[in-house]
Parts: C-alpha cells; sequence; structure tokens
C-alpha cells in the first residue's frame, strides 16, 4: 500500500511540476515516441542523400563518409553522459534541451555550403540526441509507476524508434529526389517545433536526482568511447595501421578499462557498477552488443549485395528491407509482453535464435538469388531484432534507481551504436579478406600476372577503379570476367561474414540459457 501510495505522491507532483501537464501518460508517450523517431530517423535517412549531397558540397568518399559518422561518433561517445547529465538536472529539462540543440543541428546541416559546416551541424545534432534519448526512456518510467504498463510503454517507443530506422533510408530517398538533399536536414524543423510545444505543455517534471558529478568518469568515457568509434570508422578508409588510427584504437584501450576501474572507486559513479552485479543486466549487455555487432554489419553488406550485385536501385533495396523493418515494429511491443509475462529471458532467446536463422539462411544465395527465394528471411530477421532491445530497454530501466533512470536507459542506446559501428569494421574486414583471397585465387586459375593480379585486388577490395579492357587483366580476361570476379569474390566474402555474425549470436544464446538455467537454480 506504501508502495502504491508513494507512486502516486510521485506521478501527482510531476504533474502539479509540470505547467500545463493534463496528466495524461499517453501524451507523455506519445512526445517522447515523436522524438524517438525523429533522432532514429536522421540516423539512416542521410544515407540515400549521399550521392546528391557530395555533388553539391564537392565531397568525396571521406567526406561523405563522416558526413554519416560525425553524427554517430558524438551519439555513441556522449550518451552515457547524456543520461547521467538527465539524472542530475532532471529529466525534462534534458529532454527539452536535447530536443532544442537536434534542431539547431539540423538547421545547421541544412544550410551548409562547407564539409565543416556540415560536420558541426550533425556533432550539435549527435549531442541533442544523445540528451534527448535517455531522457525520454527516464520521463516513461516516471509517467508510468506500474511495471506492466511502463514495460507496454517502452516496447511501443522501441517500436516507432524501429519505424524511423525502418523508413530512414526510403524517406531519405524520396525526400531528396522531390526537394533536394537539404529537405532530409530541415525537414527535423517543423516536426521538432510541434514536439518542442506538446513537450512544454505534457511533459512531467520529475525532480532531479542527488548531484552525480563524476568527471574523471565522464572523461575516460567520452574519450574511450570517441577514440573506439573514431578508429574503427577510420581503420578501413586510412588502413589499420596507419598513425591516426592507432593512435584513437590504443587511446580507447586505455581509457575503457580505466573508466570502469574508476566506477567501481569513486563515491557517486557517472555508471553505476551495481546495476550489473545482477545476472539478467549482464545477459542483457552481452546480447545487445553482440546482436548489434551481427545484424549491422551484416545488413550494411546485405544492402550493397542488393545494390551492387542483385542489381536493385537505392529505393528498391530500401523497400526490401521494409520487410524486416516493418516486423521490428511489430515485435517490440510483443518482446515488451513476453518480458512481463516470462522473464527477459524468453525474448532474448527467442531473438538471438531467429536472427542466427535468419543470417545463416541470407548466406546461401548468390548472385543468381531471386526476391521470391530470400523474402521469408527478411521477417525472421525483423521478429528477432524487434525481441532483442526492447526487453533490454524495459530490464535496465526497471531495475536501475529511479534517480539513476536516465544513464540506464543510455546504456542500451550506447551497445547499439558501438555495437553497429564495430560490426561493421568487424564483419567488413572479414569480407576484404576472403573477397581478396577470392579474387587472388580466380586470377590464378585464369593465369594472370601475380603483379597484375594485386593490382585487380586491390582496386576492387579498396575501392580504386576497376581496370578496363585496355588495360591490366582486362586485355585478357576481358571486362565481363573482371566483373564476374568480383561479384562473386564479394559473394564469398558476404557468406564468410554472416555466418560470423551468425555464430557470435549462437555463442551469445548458449550463454543466455546457461544463465537462464541457473537463474532458476539459484534459490
Amino acid at each position: 500500500m506504501s508502495t502504491g501510495m508513494s507512486g502516486t505522491r510521485l506521478v501527482s507532483s510531476a504533474r502539479a511540476a509540470a505547467p500545463g501537464h493534463r496528466g495524461r501518460p499517453g501524451s507523455v508517450l506519445a512526445v517522447v515516441s515523436v522524438a524517438a523517431f525523429m533522432a532514429m530517423l536522421d540516423n539512416l535517412a542521410v544515407t540515400n542523400a549521399l550521392p546528391a549531397m557530395g555533388e553539391d558540397l564537392g565531397l568525396g568518399i571521406s567526406g561523405l563518409q563522416w558526413a554519416v559518422a560525425s553524427y554517430t561518433l558524438v551519439l555513441a561517445a556522449t550518451l552515457l553522459s547524456g543520461g547521467a547529465a538527465g539524472d542530475r538536472l532532471g529529466q525534462r529539462r534534458a529532454f527539452l534541451t536535447g530536443l532544442l540543440g537536434f534542431m539547431a543541428g539540423s538547421a545547421v546541416s541544412s544550410l551548409a555550403t562547407t564539409l565543416a559546416t556540415l560536420l558541426t551541424g550533425r556533432v550539435v545534432q549527435g549531442l541533442g540526441a544523445a540528451l534527448l534519448l535517455p531522457a525520454g526512456a527516464a520521463l516513461l518510467r516516471h509517467a508510468y509507476p506500474d511495471a506492466t504498463a511502463r514495460a507496454r510503454a517502452l516496447g511501443l517507443r522501441g517500436a516507432i524508434g524501429g519505424l524511423g530506422v525502418a523508413l530512414g533510408p526510403a524517406f531519405g530517398g524520396l525526400l531528396t529526389q522531390a526537394l533536394g538533399w537539404r529537405s532530409v536536414m530541415w525537414i527535423n524543423l517543423p516536426i521538432g517545433v510541434v514536439a518542442l510545444a506538446a513537450a512544454w505543455r505534457l511533459l512531467p517534471c520529475p525532480p532531479a536526482g542527488p548531484a552525480r558529478w563524476d568527471p574523471v568518469g565522464q572523461a575516460l568515457a567520452v574519450t574511450g568511447l570517441g577514440s573506439l568509434v573514431y578508429g574503427l570508422v577510420q581503420g578501413p578508409v586510412d588502413g589499420w595501421g596507419a598513425p591516426g588510427t592507432a593512435a584513437a584504437l590504443t587511446t580507447a584501450a586505455l581509457a575503457l578499462p580505466a573508466f570502469a576501474f574508476t566506477e567501481t572507486r569513486v563515491r557517486r559513479p557517472l555508471l553505476d557498477p551495481a546495476l550489473f552485479r545482477d545476472p539478467e543486466c549482464r545477459a542483457l549487455t552481452a546480447s545487445c552488443f553482440s546482436s548489434s555487432v551481427a545484424l549491422f554489419g551484416g545488413t550494411f553488406f546485405l544492402s550493397l549485395f542488393l545494390q551492387n550485385v542483385l542489381r536493385w536501385t537505392p529505393a528498391g533495396a530500401g523497400m526490401v528491407f521494409l520487410s524486416a523493418s516493418a516486423f521490428i515494429v511489430l515485435a517490440s511491443p510483443v518482446g515488451a509482453a513476453l518480458t512481463v509475462r516470462f522473464g527477459v529471458y524468453v525474448p532474448m532467446s527467442l531473438g538471438l535464435g531467429l536472427d542466427a536463422l535468419a543470417l545463416t539462411g541470407l548466406s546461401c544465395f548468390g548472385r543468381q538469388a531471386a526476391y521470391a527465394d530470400y523474402w521469408w528471411l527478411l521477417p525472421v530477421l525483423g521478429t528477432g531484432t524487434g525481441l532483442l532491445f526492447v526487453p533490454a530497454t524495459i530490464t535496465l530501466v526497471s531495475r536501475a534507481p529511479a534517480s539513476q533512470a536516465g544513464t540506464a536507459a543510455a546504456v542500451t542506446d550506447t551497445l547499439r551504436e558501438i555495437g553497429g559501428v564495430v560490426g561493421v569494421a568487424a564483419l567488413g574486414a572479414v569480407l576484404a579478406a576472403r573477397m581478396d583471397r577470392g579474387l587472388h585465387d580466380r586470377a590464378a586459375r585464369a593465369g594472370l600476372d601475380h603483379d597484375v593480379t594485386n593490382e585487380l585486388a586491390r582496386a576492387v577490395v579498396h575501392g580504386g577503379p576497376v581496370p578496363g579492357p585496355d588495360t591490366g587483366p582486362g586485355r585478357d580476361a576481358g571486362a565481363g570476367y573482371l566483373t564476374a570476379w568480383a561479384e562473386d569474390s564479394f559473394v564469398d566474402g558476404l557468406h564468410l561474414a554472416l555466418r560470423c555474425g551468425s555464430l557470435l549470436l549462437a555463442c551469445t544464446l548458449v550463454l543466455v540459457l546457461v544463465l537462464a538455467l541457473l537463474s532458476r537454480r539459484r534459490p
């Protein structure tokens, strides 16, 4: 009874503190979900705008890569700090500040005439999203004191955020085609204005938690995560042995363990180690990270396969993945319901198993694959993904003290962003190595000179121009053979990368099942 009364007082005080709040948790859910949709949509919408952006601003491949990576780097590096800032300053204030920052960054990006201005806008967008996303999840904890209702609300927020991911590439392509690449940025402004007005009127104002100023932890987290993302993004471009890449990865290797050690020694840590003493939370963090590695890395190269090998247009490839993304939206509330009914191990196990099956199945198709052959694996992939991430957010937010809900919510988002970057880098390295070997094998069987073979492999694997029929190996093999060799070698590499991702998911599934078994035996 006392718990229910204290929860009622908490909600009542939050409503009273927020000017104009009408006391409707559904309104809070709507505002938070729209903001999550906007932030997740922008993460991928820019990808189909890159060619037009590069032509307008005169950007090369490296500049275009950083137009995408700058947002991801800042978001991944500052999510934990953003969650802690919301816990300390108040989630309502953090949400409004993050929304304003995201809109300001969108405006700067939409007006950019140079790469420096564009990257400045993207960085500000990332900082805004780092405040916005964990604050939204924490506000739902306060708006829904009942655990079951809260799980449903977080599941719906996850589904709408997944819808943003699903629609991002197609939405960005349509806007770019109709209104130019700048529309992908300024479209956030009218949406943001509506969300800001609603947030100011409707969001509760839960009290801020006790001050948790951990400057050493903050500095180490931002330095370690930022260096890791930078090194993984730039490694394939400059080479893993390049001074900048090596320095970034070395910094990450030093800063991240130092962060973990520091958090066990300070009185009020940025990320409370007690959160990870629970076996379920440890299983969740492992599942979120490994799933992001396998899924983001796998789908990134599957998109290249659809366009470069199967000859889908960018819009067509986006439509192919919509069938997977639609099931993320549908499965996220199911994952929330399963978590409430059976605990977190059931949706985690189902999600890991389905995604491992989907990646293995997709690794069986080559250059002659037709949509009718592999379409059924895309809903399987989407369902598994939808079952994985929402239960993690529900469990971490519910297990953390109310004063640390924002930081707990940021853990899942951080693992997703970092895992995605690691996945593209790691599976990309596997694909490139297998592709290089395949090209050498095919050229050797054709009797090509060793130096010519190396030139061909360098050109195809590392993105240089493929020699034409009058130069290099084309004089002997013909341009048609070059294309066939490149595509067959890419398919070989893709198959191996997808199977490595599937193996990682399978190993994580075994770990989860072992932990589930041990938890049943524990008194």
